[in-house]
């Protein structure tokens, strides 16, 4: 009972009711995201959809579920964007294959999709302004080739039928397919996949390669091992004015047009000079080295570092008639910390995994006093982490360019340049 004139407290609001996995709800669709997917909210939940495009009306399916956010699916278009385009590929959509995760977007709004990602983590992680965005003028450019037909290295899942095929978003599920669309055309002829009959007993996956050079290669992987069924064991690539020869299992640029097209990037940026000393950092085969050693001559001098042992095995064979270019091997912080390479340096390519180059790697690039660093990144955030690790030791982002290696998806391929304080 309520004592007189003292007013009753106010019952409190029900709980808002949390969305649960396969729900079905209606939203509108907010902004883009990183990953592949856009933004919406429902009850002031946050939504990751997939398969939409900002400003549709859909009906979604709730995936998964996680403490503050969750993702889903949009399985009905009810108002769509006018950027919607239909999938060439029947396996691009809700609950099938997750390798491609634009296909229902117009290729215009592919590039535009991209550099709205990139320009949120520059200035979310980067610390960048608009303003200064907008001066370096970020855009992604597109490969030749279109956006079909064009990955040259594809991995096949197994499933328990032996069957080879393509993992679900997120997931180890394999869906079997009949071919994949992104797929480089002497890959998708192969007989690898179960239209064909094929089946692969005891692996864990199936590799394989087209090559530039014309090479065609099929291995099985098991056990984490890839043993070739087909083609060359070595396989050869054409770019930057060379032929390179390589494990068909090593790490090379999976569009055909993406060598040539970085390494001229690289060198337009950094512009190195005869006499000039250069390092090229997370190597690999040594693309970057063998431009940059063009440019600095025989009077310069090129340090390539790497640690997987296929890199530098085959740096150290593709560049042996580079009598100017070392290769070292180790990993790059290991390298530097250590001082198994010590400065002074003129220019340095940056050329991280993923997970970028890290804060201890670029303080150390940093007191080595290079005049220019090209950062070639795969990821926008890693990328933008480490920008604004320079831009603390008074750097600057002074260019960027980014590309469409990855049709399709999601990805996309940064190269920035920067610049030490002036002074320097």
């Amino acid at each position: 009972m309520t004592e007189p004139g003292v007013r009753p407290a106010a019952a409190p609001p029900p709980p808002e009711r949390g969305l649960a996995e396969a729900e079905l709800v209606e939203l509108t669709v907010d902004a883009v995201a990183p990953g592949g997917h856009c933004v919406a909210r429902v009850d002031g939940q946050v939504v990751f959809v997939r398969h939409a495009l900002p400003g549709e009306r859909v009906i979604a399916e709730v995936t998964e579920v996680h403490r503050g956010f969750v993702r889903a699916d949009a399985v009905t278009v009810l108002e769509s964007s006018p950027d919607r385009v239909e999938p060439p590929c029947p396996y691009a959509k809700p609950g099938a294959c997750g390798g491609c995760d634009l296909q229902h977007v117009a290729p215009d709004a592919q590039l535009a999709w991209k550099v709205t990602v990139v320009r949120e983590q520059l200035v979310r992680l980067g610390g960048l302004t608009d303003a200064e965005l907008d001066r370096l003028g970020v855009r992604v450019e597109a490969l030749p080739g279109g956006l079909l037909g064009w990955r040259s290295r594809v991995r096949y899942a197994v499933d328990a039928a032996d069957r080879a095929g393509l993992l679900k978003h997120r997931s180890h599920e394999v869906v079997p397919i009949d071919r994949c669309r992104i797929a480089h055309p002497a890959i998708q002829q192969l007989p690898v996949l179960t239209p064909t009959g094929a089946r692969w007993p005891a692996a864990e996956a199936v590799e394989t390669v087209a090559s530039t050079g014309g090479d065609v290669t099929v291995a099985e992987v098991r056990d984490g091992v890839a043993t070739p069924v087909s083609g060359p064991m070595m396989v050869r690539e054409v770019a930057a004015g060379r032929d390179w020869e390589l494990p068909a299992s090593a790490f090379w640029q999976v569009h055909p047009a993406a060598a040539d097209t970085l390494s001229a990037a690289v060198l337009e940026l950094l512009d190195p000079r005869p006499g000039e000393v250069a390092w090229d950092l997370y190597g690999g085969a040594g693309l970057f080295a063998a431009g940059l050693a063009a440019r600095v001559g025989t009077t310069g001098r090129v340090t390539l570092v790497e640690a997987a042992e296929q890199g530098v095995a085959a740096a150290r064979e593709n560049l042996a008639d580079l009598a100017r270019v070392e290769v070292v091997s180790a990993r790059v912080e290991t390298a530097l910390a250590r001082r198994r390479i010590t400065g002074p340096v003129d220019v340095v390519v940056l050329d991280p995994p993923r997970s970028g180059a890290g804060a201890p790697v670029v303080r150390a690039l940093a007191a080595a006093g290079p005049r220019a660093v090209a950062y070639v990144a795969c990821d926008p955030a890693a990328f933008a982490r480490d920008v604004r690790t320079f831009a603390e030791l008074g750097w600057r982002l002074e260019a960027l360019r980014g590309f469409d290696l990855f049709p399709m998806t999601q990805h996309v391929e940064l190269v920035g340049l920067l610049l030490p304080p002036a002074g320097r």
